[in-house]
């Protein structure tokens, strides 16, 4: 209708337009307040066990700093990593290479406590590191555990038994058995098919519960004497008795 001066009606448009602009402004901080909000409840992105706080209650923080707040340790499951010397994975390898150790198609690992018990958990490896410790001249494995009883903690110092190969058509000597002489060369006195003793030269590698896994020196059917050493020497005629094994040699 033109009932007022084109200068007011102009003044009211700017207003109304700067009414509008006031509220989606006040509507932008109270999005921004609430996004703020969001961000005082910090969130974990693991489940696990919160240390002590590093800051009271009340205290100022700010997002990016340096000091944290708390430490949050994944206890289920939990990864155990293992130190492997390079002398005995470039031995498995070339063992590998020569056919003589069959590569384990899932590594499992085990643990042994310092107490000498064995954790009821077997664990599998996660993967190999590519580089070698310089100073220490071994490489970092790592295993992953369940720990539903949380008995495995950070920091603990444990044992393993790693799976990574299996040899086949092997030999275990009983390490009673198995003798050492000044060399520190192995040794084994064995009555052969004549019923005479016999000393064998060994060449034995790890291990394997009570029993030694010898490479050299033995065959399938050999007798290994494990009672009575001090009375027979080689050349010397002996009947075999069977010896009753060991749960472990079992």
């Amino acid at each position: 209708m033109k009932a007022i001066s084109q200068q007011d009606y102009d003044d009211a448009q700017a207003s109304l337009g700067q009414a509008k602009a006031n509220v989606a402004a006040a509507k932008a901080a109270v999005e921004s307040a609430l996004i703020s909000l969001k961000y005082t409840k910090v969130l974990a992105p693991i489940d696990g066990v919160i240390s002590k706080s590093s800051v009271t209650e009340g205290a100022l923080v700010n997002a990016g700093q340096a000091d944290v707040l708390a430490n949050i340790m994944q206890l289920d499951p939990i990864y155990v990593d293992v130190s492997q010397s390079v002398d005995e994975l470039l031995q498995l390898r070339r063992e590998m290479l020569k056919g003589d150790v069959a590569k384990a198609e899932s590594a499992k690992v085990r643990l042994v406590f310092d107490d000498g018990s064995v954790y009821e958990h077997e664990g599998s490896l996660q993967f190999t590191e590519v580089g070698v410790n310089e100073s220490t001249g071994t490489v970092v494995l790592r295993a992953q555990f369940p720990n539903p009883d949380r008995l495995l903690l950070p920091g603990m110092f444990v044992r393993t038994q790693l799976d990574e190969g299996v040899r086949t058509n092997s030999l275990l000597a009983p390490q009673r058995g198995v003798t050492r002489d000044r060399l520190g060369n192995a040794t084994a006195l064995v009555i052969n098919k004549e019923g005479i003793v016999e000393q064998r030269q060994l060449k034995t590698g790890r291990a394997v519960g009570d029993q030694w896994l010898v490479l050299e020196g033995l065959a399938v059917g050999d007798q290994v004497i494990v009672e009575g050493l001090q009375k027979v020497k080689p050349g010397a005629p002996a009947k075999a008795v069977t010896a009753t094994a060991s749960k472990a040699g079992e």
